[in-house]
């Protein structure tokens, strides 16, 4: 259902790979909700995904920008103003990546150069993000920034490995980016702390199943799915959240403040 609650508003969708991604949702939600936007990833990732079926399903451009290039980052937000016609109101960041999560190496034994490369592209990239659009005063007052995260920033997931690390540094980054933008430019800056969600980047970590299986017994509203995160999302992209700056908004069923749950209990008595 629609309430048109993005009506006439312009923004930049970040990382939708496919269907099961958040930022894919969340993109077909801003066009429902009446929302117009371009699509961005990394030309490595729009050759693994679906992005073209979802730029024509929403009537949206796609413009491939490497997050972590300062050059390319400028290029987006001008030829998105150009495209759009006129400043950005909404911006979605939805970029994270570990090579030694992929690669299989234990957090004890990082390859460092790969875990700069993460931090690189899943936290620095949001800071590079918000300085191109603060430079260059490319978001309209009033406008949102939501950047996606997870609870391994705060609790110790151990598979999760360095991308915990990267997580922690990216809602860091939107508190401090945050504050100046708010003060500056009246832009509201957030980070959701999503439920687990089996999307193509979240099943690269081991033991991903259990994560998901042990959050939906131990939340007592059951994980938050990526729809769902897409529709709180346009919550925080419309007019309704005004004075909303600066959180980490858990959006997981309440699992981030369960310390044990029946499920949970029944499960080990069971043994």
């Amino acid at each position: 259902m629609s309430h048109n609650l993005l009506k006439g508003k312009r923004g930049i969708i970040f990382g939708a790979l496919d269907e099961n991604s958040i930022a894919w949702k969340t993109a077909e939600r801003v066009h429902e909700e009446g929302g117009t936007f371009v699509l961005t990833n990394a030309p490595v990732a729009m050759r693994m995904g679906q992005i073209k079926e979802l730029a024509e399903k929403t009537g949206s451009q796609i413009i491939p920008a490497d997050a972590t290039s300062i050059e390319d980052l400028e290029n987006l937000v001008e030829q998105a103003m150009t495209i759009l016609g006129g400043k950005i109101d909404f911006v979605l960041h939805s970029i994270g990546m570990s090579i030694n999560v992929r690669k299989g190496n234990h957090y004890t034994n990082q390859n460092y150069d790969w875990t700069q490369k993460g931090t690189d592209v899943s936290a620095n990239s949001f800071h590079k993000v918000m300085q191109t659009l603060y430079k260059k005063d490319a978001m309209n007052e009033w406008g949102s920034i939501v950047a996606l995260t997870y609870m391994a920033a705060q609790r110790v997931f151990p598979d999760y490995n360095d991308m915990a690390d990267n997580k922690a540094f990216l809602e860091s980054i939107a508190r401090s980016f945050g504050y100046f933008f708010g003060r500056d430019k009246k832009v509201r800056v957030n980070t959701i702390s999503q439920s687990p969600t089996p999307t193509t980047a979240g099943s690269g970590v081991k033991g991903f199943d259990g994560f998901i299986s042990y959050a939906e017994k131990m939340s007592p509203l059951g994980n938050a799915t990526a729809l769902d995160c897409a529709n709180y999302t346009i919550t925080l992209f419309s007019d309704l959240s005004r004075k909303v700056t600066l959180q980490n908004l858990f959006h997981d069923g309440g699992f981030s403040n369960m310390g044990v749950s029946d499920a949970v209990m029944e499960a080990f008595t069971k043994e």
